[in-house]
């Protein structure tokens, strides 16, 4: 069983590239200091400070954080289901002769649906088994309807969602190229579509990926700034639920930068949209007053506060039923600062409690794998610690 982690993998390439923390930390513009305390597993390694060492280093931040973990994918039989979506993206432009004709835009609504409904429950088995075919068919829809008018709309919509769905579990599974070519595809679409927001939901989507991916967390909030520009408050609860959503993925990449004033107004108009919406999950995004105090827990970790992100979780009550994805995003950001704390059983406790809820997420969530190598290293692991590590590839 491995116990490395990125702190290990910076150290280990660093040598391989013979980089001293000073050279390292000059080309990644990053203290000395703290790239040590990174390497030692003294302090946590945000997602801005893995992008640009993994950049200085010359290496992608899957290969710091270990992932894709292959091994993995391929004992649940993922990585085979991966190929086809990719497959499927490439070719939907050009789509083959022969193909059977789409089945009805109600159908393919009430099919996309229950992919959603399966995506918020993190089911990546079931997604990536029935996706390929809901792409092509989705592309062929879109084709068939070629003259402007609603039926049009509705058939780019879903394509849209086709894509972002997509997008997602190649995320979600480390497979980052996929997943910004899914994005590419859902550009095209979410304008096509009548609907304001789909574009605004892609632009957050790629915001994920840019602030993962890229030295530069400030392109994500400038991703966020655009988005809100073009979609005005029309007054809909659902546009302000977009528009609250933006703002709080703002407010993170904001923390990520050090720019804790900017998060805080982040924040701010949040929290003051979220008081008018209300709870709401709109295009499967949870908005609400719920959403902004993980968010603000989340912006708190990303500041090395964990303390303070401590408190709110304290204040935080799940309801029955939340959303998996969400409700692991919670347990998972918790565990983080328990272990950061020096809460080393609480932080176990809330990563089981992540695996109950969404098994797969946490699975291959690269923040779990961060915090139990911190767990294995911190104290002679005991057999729950062992058989948690084991499950999780670590």
């Amino acid at each position: 069983m491995s116990t490395e982690g990125i702190g290990t993998r910076i150290q280990e390439l660093r040598a391989i590239r013979g980089f001293s923390l000073t050279e390292l930390g000059r080309r990644a513009h990053v203290s000395a200091s703290q790239l040590s305390r990174i390497e030692t597993g003294k302090r946590y390694a945000t997602a801005g400070i893995v992008a640009s060492v993994a950049r200085a280093l010359g290496v992608g931040v899957s290969v710091l954080r270990g992932q894709p973990y292959i091994h993995m994918l391929q004992k649940e039989q993922l990585d085979a289901l991966l190929a086809p979506i990719s497959t499927a993206l490439d070719s939907w432009d050009i789509l083959p002769e022969d193909e059977p004709p789409p089945r009805s835009l109600d159908t393919l609504e009430t099919d996309i649906r229950r992919m959603v409904a399966l995506r918020v429950r993190t089911d990546f088995s079931a997604i990536a088994e029935q996706l390929p075919g809901l792409i092509v068919e989705a592309a062929l829809c879109a084709q068939l309807h070629d003259r402007p008018g609603h039926d049009r709309e509705r058939a780019y919509a879903v394509q849209a969602e086709v894509a972002r769905t997509a997008a997602i579990v190649a995320y979600r599974l480390g497979f980052m190229d996929l997943s910004r070519f899914a994005l590419s595809r859902m550009a095209v679409s979410a304008p096509q579509s009548g609907d304001p927001r789909q574009l605004a939901i892609e632009r957050y989507e790629r915001a994920h990926i840019t602030h993962a991916e890229s030295s530069r967390p400030d392109r994500g909030v400038t991703l966020m700034q655009r988005a809100l520009r073009d979609l005005d408050d029309d007054g809909q609860a659902a546009t302000r639920a977009v528009r609250g959503t933006l703002q709080l993925r703002a407010a993170i990449l904001a923390a990520m930068q050090g720019n804790d004033s900017g998060a805080d107004d982040w924040l701010g108009q949040a929290r003051e949209l979220a008081d008018v919406t209300g709870e709401t999950t709109d295009y499967a995004m949870a908005f609400g007053p719920l959403n902004v105090a993980l968010n603000e827990m989340a912006t708190l970790a990303n500041r090395d506060e964990h303390a303070a992100a401590l408190d709110v979780a304290a204040r935080v009550d799940l309801p029955e039923g939340y959303a998996p994805t969400r409700a692991a995003g919670f347990w998972i950001e918790k565990a983080k600062s328990e272990v950061w704390t020096a809460r080393l059983d609480g932080a176990l406790d809330s990563l089981y409690e992540a695996k109950r809820v969404a098994p797969q997420l946490t699975r291959y969530h690269p923040g779990v794998h961060e915090t139990v190598g911190t767990l294995l290293r911190a104290r002679r692991p005991s057999t729950r610690l062992r058989e948690f590590a084991q499950w999780s590839g670590v």
